[in-house]
């Protein structure tokens, strides 16, 4: 593939020699998968899993230290009550929050779960690149353990794919750490701004080109934000890159996804479209912030038989 990126030329050529989405097929299979009825052990299986792949978000002019404590300490037990409910997979905040973080996790002897730092002047990716890069740096050097940037749908819209590609590319190394190891980079496309399936598949397939280690739907701070359709043509990106290219990238729905009913329609998908091999907090992931509170309602429901108040779970 290495001939794709080898000019802006060659990239445009590759990205709108892609096949064409068809909307209507999109949508109807989408709509399809998420009538499948998941029940018993399935369920909590998957009401588990789900729980292991969120990334517990807190994104707020408003945000303070002690709510990023809070949210630390709810991360790594969810239902305190229950010590064998699983852990959430990182905790996303801003980048000046990450060693508020980081100190949180350590204090309460967690190692596994991620920190997970929006960068590259998150949400809109208005900034020069110098900023950019910067954003990027001092977070992974406070300890973030992913990074979340924001792609420059401007620039994509407009057709200069080479710059966004440079950008990504850029970001990428920006993520690498002295000791050799790098911060996973999560690639965010704000699908609503992008306006048409077609774009989506193009931006899927020009960051996974750039080193995407996740490709991810949205900031949550639009109107359009996850969708199922929209995840499942990411989810057939993913899937057609790996049988393409030999490397696994994961997926991240971000936004809007509020209820278990939703996320176990997401957890479908990804069975049925990519495969077994992504159902992990490895390579799929659920941005979020009060999806939890509904699973974990979910998850005593099924094991006690009723339901709960919605006092159970701590408000965020």
């Amino acid at each position: 593939m290495a001939d794709v990126t080898a000019g802006d030329s060659a990239l445009r050529r590759f990205l709108h020699g892609l096949p064409g989405v068809d909307a209507v097929g999109l949508e109807a299979r989408a709509a399809a998968l998420g009538t499948r009825s998941i029940k018993t052990t399935a369920k909590a299986y998957a009401l588990d899993l789900a729980i292991s792949m969120i990334d517990l978000t807190t994104l707020e002019g408003a945000d303070t230290p002690g709510k990023v404590r809070a949210l630390c300490a709810k991360g790594v037990h969810p239902d305190p009550g229950d010590r064998t409910t699983p852990k959430v997979a990182a905790i996303c905040v801003y980048g000046d929050m990450v060693g508020t973080a980081k100190a949180a996790l350590a204090a309460a002897g967690d190692t596994d779960v991620h920190v997970a730092a929006v960068a590259t002047a998150f949400p809109s990716g208005r900034a020069a690149r110098s900023v950019k890069l910067a954003d990027t740096a001092e977070a992974v050097s406070a300890g973030a353990d992913e990074i979340d940037m924001v792609i420059d749908r401007g620039a994509f819209l407009a057709g200069r794919y080479m710059d966004v590609f440079e950008e990504i590319r850029a970001v990428k190394a920006a993520c690498a750490r002295p000791d050799g190891t790098a911060a996973h980079l999560k690639v965010i496309f704000e699908n609503g701004e992008l306006s048409t399936y077609d774009n989506i598949r193009r931006a899927s397939w020009l960051a996974m080109l750039a080193g995407a280690d996740f490709i991810k739907t949205s900031t949550g701070k639009v109107a359009v934000n996850a969708t199922p359709p929209n995840t499942l043509l990411m989810l057939e990106a993913v899937r057609d890159f790996r049988r393409t290219v030999g490397v696994q990238v994961g997926v991240k729905p971000a936004g809007g996804i509020r209820t278990a009913k939703d996320a176990i329609k997401y957890l479908v998908l990804v069975n049925e479209t990519a495969g077994g091999d992504w159902l992990s907090p490895q390579w799929f992931r659920f941005g979020a912030s009060s999806l939890l509170n509904d699973l974990l309602m979910q998850r005593h429901k099924l094991s006690t038989g009723r339901y709960s108040g919605p006092d159970y779970v701590t408000v965020d």
